[in-house]
């Protein structure tokens, strides 16, 4: 679908990113993942043909941006970092300028309209001035103008920038729905946005590309130690020295488990504990087969946060001591 090859950005004498060649595959949704000023957004911009690189290679569907751009850019749809809205517009309005823009037909606007203003939640408000919504909102109608003419490729700069916690939420979920018909890159600073919804992750350092797989592969690359957290419900009355030191007992059988330790959790439940976890190899779904066959019931289990930022800050340039993340 996407096909970079030694891409370079310079500005003046300043190199801004390069050089960059990776392939994205149709229908994959992959996060470019850097601190800031790492390159992403003029990563995005190139992808998007709203920059011209120095130098290399951009091609989308066999066709080059640069020799062939009117031809690329309706396949393109793009949310910047700071969406492009006009503020005194309404929301249907505005979104029905923003496909004309791109040339839909008049036959087709009104349904693509209705279908878009669905998937992105704005019935609500598609009367409504873009100057009186939200900040979250606001960022559904940049989505919402980015995909309204069906673009095969979707590149979205930092989608959650800026929203609390219920909006990232809801923007994750509206980011999934769109992975099957879109392919997309997503550009962020956030580790855990990335891995929550991306199949594959390219870490950016310096305008470079430094790594590049599956949030499992970069951290069995990076990290000896396998860490996960969880949280189980112990039989009552089958262990007479307390659902721990049971609990303790049966994990510390599974090969590869080099510590088990109590995270204390308010749960309102004797029986009901949660276990830090330290293995050499991911152990996860041994520890599972075993828990259920002892009879334990499995409520939650979660890689542990702390690994993973390790992982992140070893690729992008700022290591850490192991003994910070077992801290």
């Amino acid at each position: 679908m996407i096909e970079i090859r030694e891409l370079t950005k310079y500005y003046g004498e300043r190199k801004g990113v390069g050089p960059l060649t990776f392939r994205i595959e149709k229908g994959e949704v992959v996060g470019l993942l850097g601190l800031n000023g790492a390159g992403k957004t003029t990563c995005l911009r190139m992808l998007s043909s709203d920059l011209l690189p120095t130098s290399g290679r951009i091609v989308i569907d066999g066709v080059d941006m640069v020799d062939e751009p009117e031809k690329v850019q309706p396949k393109i749809g793009y949310l910047p970092d700071r969406p492009p809205l006009h503020p005194e517009m309404r929301v249907r309005e505005y979104l029905a300028f923003a496909a004309r823009l791109r040339g839909m037909p008049k036959a087709q606007l009104e349904r693509r309209l209705d279908e878009v203003i669905e998937l992105t939640a704005l019935g609500e408000h598609q009367q409504e001035p873009i100057d009186t919504l939200s900040h979250g909102y606001r960022q559904r109608v940049g989505i919402a103008q980015a995909i309204v003419h069906r673009p095969a490729l979707l590149l979205l700069d930092e989608p959650i920038s800026g929203l609390d916690p219920v909006q990232i939420v809801e923007m994750r979920e509206l980011i999934r729905s769109l992975a099957g018909e879109h392919t997309t890159v997503i550009s962020s600073h956030i580790l855990s946005e990335i891995s929550e919804t991306c199949d594959r992750i390219l870490v950016i350092r310096d305008g470079e590309i430094v790594a590049s797989g599956s949030e499992n592969e970069l951290a069995k690359r990076m990290a000896t130690v396998q860490s996960f957290e969880i949280t189980v419900r112990v039989p009552e009355g089958a262990y007479k020295d307390g659902p721990f030191e049971a609990l303790r007992r049966l994990l510390e059988q599974v090969d590869g488990i080099t510590s088990v330790e109590r995270v204390e959790r308010m749960s309102g439940e004797e029986r009901v504990i949660t276990a830090a976890v330290s293995a050499r190899a991911d152990v996860r779904e041994t520890v599972c087969r075993e828990l259920v066959e002892a009879d334990v019931g499995i409520l939650e289990l979660e890689r542990s946060g702390k690994e993973l930022e390790s992982v992140f800050l070893e690729l992008t340039g700022r290591p850490v001591r192991r003994e910070e993340v077992a801290a």
